[in-house]
């Protein structure tokens, strides 16, 4: 595969993942992908010959990775509190930076729920748990346990997606930064209470 061909992939999935995050599934079409990425229209059923469903399919998969990679690479921090914090400051600054029309691709997909494209919802299950597995490690690498590790790593989750939601229903930052707030405090009294005491 030349690397124009390649990136002509890349780009048509990457810009079907930024039409995901604004407009949700339903408003993902062949021609609005091919003029948001710029790619040639004869590229579409080469590179994806399932069409549509599976343009949308691989752009979930590439949102999902593109956020799990932050999370993990966030597992190099030797403060969990500030690679948690991070996370939420990257969504804030998303959410303002696109004027609170641009959400989550991995949400989009989620709560349309396409029964003709069941691989779309599977896709965004595989992400979200990608996701809590990456932000447990985190957590159980400082000391809690497995089972609290996962738990709160799924609250974390849930709660970031939830409050990106609100922010932009709001068009305001108040859902997201309270919700980045109070799970810093939360994580900073579990954190601090798995800590051998002296």
């Amino acid at each position: 595969m030349s690397p124009r061909r390649t990136d002509s992939r890349r780009r048509m999935i990457a810009g079907a993942a930024d039409l995901l995050g604004e407009h949700g599934a339903g408003g993902v079409s062949i021609d609005r992908v091919l003029a948001h990425s710029g790619a040639p229209r004869g590229s579409v059923y080469h590179h994806f010959p399932g069409g549509r469903a599976q343009l949308i399919d691989e752009a979930v998969v590439f949102a999902g990775d593109f956020i799990a990679g932050l999370i993990e690479s966030a597992m190099d921090d030797p403060d969990p509190l500030r690679a948690v914090d991070a996370f939420f400051t990257l969504w804030r600054e998303r959410l303002v930076r696109g004027d609170f029309r641009v959400g989550c691709p991995v949400v989009a997909v989620a709560v349309e729920n396409d029964d003709a494209a069941p691989e779309q919802a599977r896709s965004a299950a595989a992400a979200f748990a990608r996701w809590q597995r990456a932000l447990a490690a985190l957590l159980l690498r400082h000391g809690l346990t497995e089972e609290r590790s996962r738990r709160l790593a799924a609250f974390v989750v849930a709660a970031v997606e939830g409050a990106v939601v609100m922010s932009r229903a709001e068009r305001s930052t108040g859902p997201i930064d309270a919700t980045a707030t109070e799970i810093h405090d939360l994580l900073d009294h579990a954190l601090r209470s798995a800590r051998p005491q002296p």
